[in-house]
């Protein structure tokens, strides 16, 4: 999930860099959803692997 995420932020920077500023930050706002998606899911595996032991 953090791979499809550093490659979406890629896409982003080299959209913007092309000029294509709209696919930019589209891009760039699914990559930083998919992020905050990737750190609610670590922090709650984290929570059970505490509470388990």
């Amino acid at each position: 999930m953090l791979g499809l995420v550093i490659t979406l932020l890629l896409l982003a920077l080299i959209a913007g860099i092309l000029g294509f500023t709209g696919v930019a930050i589209a891009i760039a706002g699914i990559a930083k959803l998919i992020f905050i998606v990737f750190l609610i899911l670590f922090l709650i595996s984290l929570v059970l692997m505490l509470v388990r032991r």
